[in-house]
Order: C-alpha cells, then sequence, then structure tokens
C-alpha cells in the first residue's frame, strides 16, 4: 500500500507542482486548501505524513500544527515563503519534523518526505529500558514516561533523545545527532537540532533552564547525564 501524504496548501499552482512530484515518487496524495479541513482528514483518514502551509484560510498552519501534534504523531513537515527564524522555531516548537522554505525544489521535498517517513519506519536499535531517575524511556513502545505519566514527544525529539540516552556521557555533536535523523543524508541548519533539544527538555527536565539529564557541552553538542565526557569521533 502506498504512504498517503496530507498536502494542505491553498495556492493550486503550488499545490499541481507538489502533487505530481509526490505521484511520481509513488505516494498516494491527499490534498486541501484549508486548516480545518486539514484537521478533518487526519482525524478521519489514514495520514501517514503531512505537508503543511502556514498561511491557509480557516485555520493558521501553526495552529493545525498544533492540534495534529496533540493528537498524532506522524511526521509534519511545514511548506511555506515565511522562512523568518521565529516561524521555523514555533513551527518546530510546535511539533513540526521538518521545514521548507518556498521557492523550494520539488525534488528536495521529496527527499525529504521520504527522510522522514524512513524515520518513521525506523526499528530502534536496542530493547532494553533505560531509566534515569523518574525517566524512563522505552524504544521498543517508543514511549517516554515521567513520573509514571507518559510524555508525548514527535519523532525527532524522541530519536534524539534515544539516541543520547542509549550512550550516556557519550557527546554527540548537532551534526551527528542530525545526521541520525535524516539517516546520514542531512542537509541544511543545524540550529534545528537546538530547538528540539530545547523542546524536549521542556518536557523532561524538572528546571529546563538548569537541565540535569541533557546537558549541552559548549562548542561541541549534547550528552544525556553524567560529567562531561570527551566527543566521539564519528563513525
Amino acid at each position: 500500500m502506498s504512504e498517503r501524504i496530507l498536502l494542505v496548501e491553498d495556492d493550486k499552482s503550488i499545490r499541481t507542482i507538489v502533487e505530481y512530484a509526490l505521484q511520481d515518487a509513488g505516494f498516494e496524495v491527499v490534498s486541501v486548501e484549508r486548516g480545518d479541513a486539514a484537521l478533518e482528514s487526519v482525524a478521519h483518514d489514514r495520514v501517514d505524513l503531512v505537508i503543511l502551509d502556514l498561511m491557509l484560510p480557516g485555520m493558521d498552519g501553526l495552529e493545525v500544527c498544533r492540534r495534529i501534534r496533540a493528537e498524532r504523531s506522524m511526521p509534519i513537515i511545514i511548506l511555506s515563503a515565511r522562512g523568518e527564524e521565529l516561524d521555523k522555531v514555533l513551527g518546530l516548537e510546535l511539533g513540526a519534523d521538518d521545514y521548507v522554505t518556498k521557492p523550494f525544489s520539488p525534488r528536495e521535498l521529496v527527499s525529504r518526505v521520504k527522510a522522514n517517513l524512513r524515520r518513521a519506519r525506523l526499528e530502534p536499535d536496542r530493547s532494553e529500558l533505560v531509566r534515569s531517575g523518574d525517566l524512563e524511556i522505552d524504544p521498543v513502545a517508543r514511549t517516554v514516561h515521567r513520573a509514571g505519566a507518559e510524555v508525548g514527544l514527535t519523532y525527532s525529539e524522541f530519536e534524539i533523545l534515544n539516541k543520547l540516552a542509549g550512550s550516556p556521557r557519550r557527546v554527540f555533536t548537532r551534526e551527528e545527532l542530525m545526521n541520525h535523523l535524516w539517516d546520514g543524508n542531512f542537509y541544511g541548519d543545524l540550529r534545528s537540532v537546538d530547538v528540539h533539544v530545547r523542546h524536549l527538555r521542556q518536557k523532561i527536565e524538572d528546571d529546563p533552564s538548569n537541565p540535569a539529564l541533557i546537558r549541552t557541552v559548549r562548542g561541541v553538542g549534547y550528552a544525556f547525564g553524567g560529567a562531561e565526557a570527551p566527543a566521539q569521533p564519528q563513525s
């Protein structure tokens, strides 16, 4: 069965270009023009990934992203002419997994769709539970609990946390973490990993401004718990 992409875009010419590129790549595409229609489609239809414009009639794309992420965990790619850093940060913090700025290359967009879907399908590398204080990470079920309550994470947030927690004290560079998310094919702004980490800390740390679980190693990257350790060479 072909994977189904929900395209939320009110510009007919852009919608036609994206539909053709995705269908040519073997995907099934469902297109809607309004934000409220996108929520209806996600609620009632099978959707494997959402491509979401920000400037939409009916409901702003950022609000659509927030509402989808509150209920579902499929990858969300924002596709927007609003390329300001604040919009990108807001989109990622609301749960988007990727952000593509118009004008864009249809080939690049298809590549990002494939990478996000591949990442969503990846089986975890390990099966044992990871516990740190009241935090419990289950790589098989892809769940995180804190003090017994489940913590809702996006795909990107879970993958970063799972990667860091799988090698406690090891320092991962931003590039290593993004290449892990992109299955070795990342290209773009490495600062997006900082947004994901900040959002993670808000969800799992007692004091996000003074994190105890995910440490920043200045000038290098991030590590999970423990005293500072040297960065490991990339394999």
